[in-house]
């Protein structure tokens, strides 16, 4: 339900789903026993919560950064991102990204290209390169750190250099324009990174679904873009995947000094991980993020739509099964041991294939979040 477009907190409880107003331990994320075991992190978007439109999403996230002060829209934008947050902290995920609802493209372009907000063309000051749903978890995080004596280990994700400039320019590629692009990647990076007091980001995601199926731009020109955006998290140690669509030009990141994990949609489609050669992989010392869960809720509505002649998007306890059945602890433990099989110690992250934005409801995602918990749980159980 809403009032006037605005969320309120009357979720329902299904199939394990805890929102704020019922929670009872909020601290329930799995932990690891074992350092060369894979960790459980999720690639970033959520849904919104049921009644809520993109128009008045649009407006809140515009209202803070118009506003000196919070207004009410911008107040009810920080507890809604804050309780997505608790959402997958209790699913259990290890390492959760902040909850994306904007759009990937215009949260890094529009500041981007904002004369208001930029020293140089496309390269942003530094005190304007904020992730602002960072800012709104800052108090989950002060609770969290009071309740567990920790900082709430993070991974965030932006949006990469390629996939930026893809957005907004045609052929041909200037590479002065990409590197100030890459710049500015780099800067929401070290934002987030030294900004935080009660969080801790221990993993960055650069974000490039485009790269390998457009060709614009050539090696020398990708390799130098990615080397820019990821330098401030590599001289922090920190971990930075990139998050790909295809891992057909992999070889291509390997060369990326900074980048040090190569994501691939395993879950839906298995056949991609013999497109990477593990002696490869460990002859640049690269490792792998593997999906375990799908995340294509059209393409599995679909299938299951046509075995079973249903209509799944008019029944919600249908999506309900299609989860269960897709996305199982059992089937989850599977796809990992499958992975495990192949590339062993290389895989260090695991988690769904893409973000959950495409499913019709909060409760829905927590299910792929909490089974794929569930599933590396037994996988790690069982090694």
């Amino acid at each position: 339900m809403s009032i006037n477009g605005r969320p309120t907190a009357d979720n329902k409880l299904v199939s394990g789903f805890v929102p704020s107003t019922h929670r009872k331990n909020p601290l329930l994320s799995l932990s690891t026993s074992d350092t060369n075991e894979p960790i459980y992190d999720d690639i970033g978007s959520y849904p919104l919560p049921e009644g809520t439109s993109r128009e008045w999403l649009k407006e809140a996230f515009a209202e803070l950064s118009t506003s000196t002060r919070r207004e009410a829209k911008a107040e009810a934008l920080y507890n809604m991102i804050a309780d997505a947050m608790w959402q997958k902290i209790n699913a259990g995920v290890e390492l959760p990204n902040y909850p994306q609802f904007q759009d990937m493209l215009s949260q890094f372009s529009d500041p981007i290209m904002d004369d208001k907000k930029v020293e140089a063309p496309l390269l942003i000051r530094e005190e304007e390169a904020r992730i602002v749903e960072l800012e709104a978890i800052e108090g989950l995080a002060a609770r969290y750190r009071a309740d567990k004596g920790e900082r709430l280990k993070l991974r965030i994700c932006v949006t990469g250099p390629i996939e930026l400039y893809y957005s907004q320019f045609r052929p041909p590629v200037y590479l002065d324009i990409l590197l100030n692009i890459a710049k500015s990647v780099g800067r929401f990076i070290k934002h987030s990174i030294e900004q935080a007091r009660n969080y801790e980001v221990r993993c960055v995601s650069i974000d490039e679904p485009s790269m390998g199926l457009d060709p614009r731009i050539e090696e020398e020109g990708v390799i130098k873009a990615l080397e820019t955006a990821s330098l401030f998290a590599f001289q922090k140690g920190i971990d930075t995947q990139i998050h790909l669509h295809s891992p057909i030009f992999y070889e291509l990141v390997c060369q990326v000094k900074g980048i040090s994990v190569i994501g691939v949609e395993s879950a839906a489609n298995p056949a991609l991980l013999n497109l990477i050669d593990k002696n490869q992989l460990e002859n640049y010392d690269k490792f792998l993020r593997v999906g375990v869960s799908r995340t294509d809720i059209l393409s599995m509505a679909a299938e299951y739509d046509e075995r079973h002649h249903t209509r799944a998007f008019s029944d919600r306890a249908i999506l309900e099964a299609i989860i269960g059945e897709y996305n199982s602890p059992e089937r989850v433990k599977r796809r990992l041991e499958h992975a495990y099989s192949i590339f062993d110690e290389r895989i260090r992250y695991a988690g769904p294939d893409c973000g959950l934005k495409s499913f019709p409801a909060q409760e829905l995602a927590f299910m792929v979040l909490k089974n794929t918990a569930d599933g590396i749980r037994a996988f790690r159980a069982g090694n």
